[in-house]
């Protein structure tokens, strides 16, 4: 048996890693894109009802967005981290416009937790909207704030 290759994700010194959105790699015409919410190994992540929250509500705002045809998956790393979003044909910029766009939707959201019943859900009772809202907010603050978007992952040159 051959020794496993070591996959991209685990190339990246996630020591420099900080909020923000990064290519992780591109196959073709997918894009996957890290978006990164905290920042790994310093004992601050998500806990499941909030990463489950916002995969509820990112997914249903960005597959009704106007590159939700383009849109393949949305879902949290398993490391509690962030998400990780693949679009097919994507424009970088045009990517972070709808996704700074969907974090506004769900911070103004008055309505109901999407997908919130037994029916819908394999773990409905594990939602919570103001918890999607939370991690929504400060990481589109984090977007916002950032003096450096351009997709690719700090190197430990740049300021943390």
């Amino acid at each position: 048996m051959n020794k496993p290759s070591k996959i991209e994700s685990f190339k990246v010194d996630h020591d420099y890693i900080i909020p923000g959105i990064y290519v992780s790699r591109r196959d073709g015409d997918i894009t996957t894109y890290d978006m990164r919410t905290r920042r790994p190994n310093m004992g601050d992540y998500m806990d499941d009802r909030t990463m489950h929250s916002v995969e509820h509500m990112f997914a249903t705002f960005i597959r009704s967005s106007e590159i939700g045809e383009q849109v393949i998956y949305f879902g949290p790393m398993g490391c509690q981290t962030g998400f990780y979003l693949l679009v097919r044909n994507a424009d970088d910029n045009e990517v972070l416009g709808v996704v700074k766009k969907v974090l506004a939707q769900i911070i103004r959201h008055d309505g109901e937790m999407f997908g919130a019943s037994r029916k819908e859900c394999g773990n409905y009772r594990n939602l919570e909207l103001e918890d999607a809202k939370r991690e929504c907010r400060a990481y589109l603050s984090a977007l916002e704030n950032s003096r450096r978007i351009d997709f690719t992952y700090p190197t430990g040159g740049e300021d943390k």
